[in-house]
C-alpha cells in the first residue's frame, strides 16, 4: 500500500469516526430538549433530526469506500507477495530485525 493511500485510507477513518462522534452528540442533544415545546424548538429539532438522517447516509457510503479501499490495498499487497515472494520475505525479515533492535534496546 503507497504512502498517499495509507495517508488517505487513515484520513478517511478519522472522518468516519469524526461524524460518529458528531451524531452521538446531535442524538444526545435530541434527547435532552425532547421535553422542550414551542415552534422554534420543533423545527430545529426536525432539522437536526434531517441532518442527522443525512449524516447516516454519508456515514454508511463513506464506510463502503474505506472497506473497499482496504480490501483493494490488501488484494495489492498479496499480489505484490505472490510476484515477489523472495522479495517479500526479505522486507518482512527487515522489518522484524529492525523491530528486534528496537525493542531490545529498551
Amino acid at each position: 500500500m503507497s504512502e498517499s493511500t495509507t495517508t488517505s485510507v487513515s484520513a478517511q477513518e478519522k472522518l468516519v469516526t469524526d461524524i460518529r462522534a458528531v451524531i452521538a452528540d446531535a442524538e444526545e442533544i435530541l434527547r435532552a430538549t425532547a421535553d422542550q415545546t414551542g415552534e422554534k424548538i420543533a423545527v430545529l429539532r426536525t432539522r437536526i433530526q434531517d441532518r442527522l438522517l443525512d449524516a447516516r447516509e454519508r456515514l454508511t457510503a463513506a464506510e463502503i469506500i474505506l472497506v473497499d479501499k482496504t480490501r483493494a490495498a490488501a488484494r495489492a499487497t498479496d499480489d505484490y507477495v505472490h510476484a515477489n515472494p523472495w522479495q517479500a520475505v526479505g522486507i518482512g525479515a527487515g522489518i522484524g530485525f529492525l523491530l528486534g533492535l528496537a525493542l531490545g534496546r529498551r
